[in-house]
């Protein structure tokens, strides 16, 4: 059967293939010396001539983008991206999503229209990784296929019916006691970063957002630093310096360098940024020494803890912890001065 012209054109391809009739329209025509060439677009691959034939002939009642129908995993990851990560606040998401997307190998060259939930399952019991990484895995594949629906690409949601992961229960978050924190000042001098630690239980600021705290910030004679980051509450906010650490800022302030915690190079004999896995590894190696086994993330936890037993101002913590206000008069019509978020918690004991 000819058909007309303009329509396209199914072709049977060579060889032992599963899917052998290729569907090919014509994009437009162009001008090639004294010739004239036409510029071809494949619609798909099927495996019958009777399947390609209603593929073309939906494509002419229902027109589609079909640069857009044909988009692989890793080009719509490209796409996604792009627009996701302008909405992520701190570096680390955008690691760990980059992370979820390399482990997500076997679907990278995939057409994401033939993207199913067995595909998606495979790919996250085969990446050789962690529960969180998984997770982040299943998250990803959430978000990328929203997004394709939002435009056309797909009409639905595999990854909601993707339940292969097994999300480990997350360990309760124990805070520091006061005689492992009076542990902690007993070593300062001599272990590196235990200062780090301290100055982190004191102040409530997130591991990542301590790696990212820079001089420039921080207001030793007026007692505050500004910093923060994950969350429009938590970027930049102002985090009062307590008395019994501001001789350990002191100490780690320096001018010259950009941020107040680095990493040093030996072999380049200078100091670098350090990384939130740095950090990581650095607190550990003071939690092995003090036989301890904190995670970093609790010592957050203990700063808020002590805060709420000395009974300092629920609105005023949330402000220094980053946390949002749901009250609409203490959101807009407040404005609690520098002065006043010193004053509280400098009421905190924490030994």
């Amino acid at each position: 059967m000819k058909l007309p012209n303009g329509f396209g054109s199914i072709y049977k391809l060579k060889g032992n293939r599963r899917n052998p009739y290729m569907v090919v329209l014509t994009k437009r025509y162009v001008r090639v010396m004294f010739k004239i060439k036409r510029e071809k677009i494949i619609l798909g691959y099927y495996p019958t001539k009777k399947e390609a034939l209603a593929a073309l002939t939906n494509y002419h009642e229902n027109p589609y983008d079909v640069k857009a129908y044909s988009i692989t995993f890793a080009e719509l990851y490209e796409r996604w991206s792009e627009d996701h990560f302008k909405t992520l606040n701190n570096k680390s998401s955008m690691r760990s999503y980059t992370a979820a997307f390399k482990h997500s190998e076997p679907l990278h060259n995939m057409r994401f229209k033939d993207i199913k939930t067995n595909h998606l399952e495979g790919a996250i019991e085969d990446a050789d990784v962690g529960s969180s990484t998984k997770s982040r895995m299943k998250s990803m594949f959430n978000l990328m296929y929203r997004y394709a629906i939002k435009y056309d690409i797909v009409e639905k949601n595999y990854a909601e019916l993707c339940n292969s992961v097994k999300v480990k229960k997350k360990r309760e978050k124990i805070p520091f006691t006061t005689e492992e924190i009076k542990k902690i000042w007993e070593i300062v001098e001599d272990v590196p970063f235990a200062d780090m630690i301290l100055i982190e239980i004191y102040t409530g600021f997130r591991p990542i957002e301590m790696a990212e705290i820079k001089n420039k910030n921080v207001h030793l004679d007026e007692n505050y630093i500004i910093g923060g980051t994950k969350t429009q509450a938590g970027t930049d906010r102002i985090v009062p310096i307590h008395p019994e650490i501001k001789p350990l800022i002191t100490k780690r302030y320096n001018s010259e360098n950009e941020f107040l915690f680095n990493d040093y190079n030996k072999l380049a004999h200078n100091v670098t940024p350090l990384t939130y896995d740095k950090y990581r590894n650095r607190f550990k190696k003071v939690m092995t020494y003090l036989d301890m086994s904190h995670t970093p993330h609790e010592t957050r936890h203990t700063f808020i803890t002590c805060a709420k037993n000395c009974k300092i101002n629920d609105y005023i913590l949330k402000r220094v912890v980053g946390h949002e206000i749901t009250d609409v008069t203490e959101k807009i019509y407040t404005h609690r001065n520098i002065e006043a978020l010193i004053k509280e918690v400098n009421k905190i004991i924490f030994i």
